[in-house]
């Protein structure tokens, strides 16, 4: 997550004593803190899960690739809903970090890889669209060469395996100790120490990713205004082909969820580098601890988007609830059946 990439400068250390539940002005915040970290973290482990659950138990979720990249992402969201989110509630009660040294470390370098990881499985997403608009008529073939399912698993293992070891020097001790920052309530590893390093990893990780999704996504929404104008496209079996998959809602909850994804970082974003230029931090309450944590919600909302624009990702919850519900397969293949004629 952004908080560390751009970290180093948070005020509060692991030793300090002082705890804002001391002051009776501060117990009231502390506990809505609490709540909203508590609501998040158990928004995000729920959603995650019926993602997951919807994607294993339906079996024609797998056949297309973009599916492979959508599973990844719930994983890392999943993981940060159960193993960085719980970490704050505790310590937006007392205003302190009780959990050591080591499992600050940790957070904060699970929270940077996760991040790393979403931010390049948007990329890959962006290029699988592409690839399905650029060659329509020969997508299957392309993704029998490029895009298989096999293949699209092996580059969701690499880019979880170079996440890991692109963000892990921190880790290993640059500095001595992790810094618990009291304003946002997460631990983060020190990159203000390192800056060439800090840098190289923003290059790495951002600069392939948002090139390439705003490569990507600016074809696609150029060819669908090329085929919504009506500009003739001499191969007839081309532009057919062409216009079918443009129709394919999945091109559009893609890029919904890129949008998503950085729309929700944008305000922290734009709080640092206001910060950064007049050298001095924002004295506004709530201000960091808001904008932090409405990055990290971007987790849930996932679900909301394939709910609202993935008819395909919509049936695999209602099988998922049936399969769920209806003991008898007779009964199962029955109600699928019914929802078959009803589509």
């Amino acid at each position: 997550m952004p908080a560390k990439m751009m970290g180093g400068r948070a005020a509060a250390g692991l030793g300090t004593d002082v705890s804002v539940a001391d002051s009776p002005l501060a117990t009231f915040e502390s506990l809505t803190q609490a709540a909203v970290v508590a609501v998040i973290g158990v928004a995000i482990v729920v959603s995650n899960i019926l993602i997951i659950a919807a994607f294993v138990n339906f079996k024609g979720l797998s056949n297309e690739v973009i599916n492979n990249y959508l599973l990844s992402l719930a994983v890392a969201d999943l993981l940060c809903g159960l193993c960085v989110v719980p970490l704050s509630v505790y310590p937006a009660i007392t205003g302190r970090w009780m959990f050591g040294d080591l499992m600050c470390r940790l957070s904060g370098y699970l929270e940077v890889t996760l991040w790393s990881v979403s931010v390049y499985t948007f990329m890959w997403i962006s290029v699988d669209r592409y690839l399905a608009v650029r060659k329509p008529l020969r997508y299957e073939t392309v993704s029998a060469t490029v895009q298989t399912r096999t293949r699209s698993q092996c580059w969701m293992v690499f880019t979880w395996i170079s996440a890991a070891m692109l963000c892990c020097p921190p880790l290993l001790g640059y500095k001595e100790e992790a810094q618990f920052d009291k304003k946002t309530l997460i631990c983060m590893l020190d990159w203000g120490t390192t800056y060439a390093y800090t840098a190289t990893l923003a290059i790495l990780v951002l600069g392939p990713s948002v090139i390439s999704i705003t490569y990507n996504y600016s074809y696609i929404f150029s060819m669908k205004r090329k085929i919504s104008s009506g500009i003739p496209i001499h191969d007839k079996e081309y532009a057919t082909a062409l216009a079918e998959n443009l129709g394919n809602p999945s091109h559009w909850f893609s890029f919904v969820l890129v949008s998503v994804f950085w729309l929700s970082w944008a305000p922290y974003a734009g709080v640092r580098f206001y910060e950064y230029w007049l050298g001095h931090e924002l004295k506004v309450p709530m201000l960091h601890f808001g904008v932090v944590w409405l990055g990290i919600l971007n987790s849930f909302w996932k679900i909301v988007i394939l709910l609202s624009l993935s008819p395909q990702f919509r049936l695999a919850v209602r099988i998922l609830c049936l399969t769920a519900c209806c003991r008898s397969k007779s009964r199962l293949q029955a109600e699928l059946i019914g929802m078959d004629n009803d589509d």
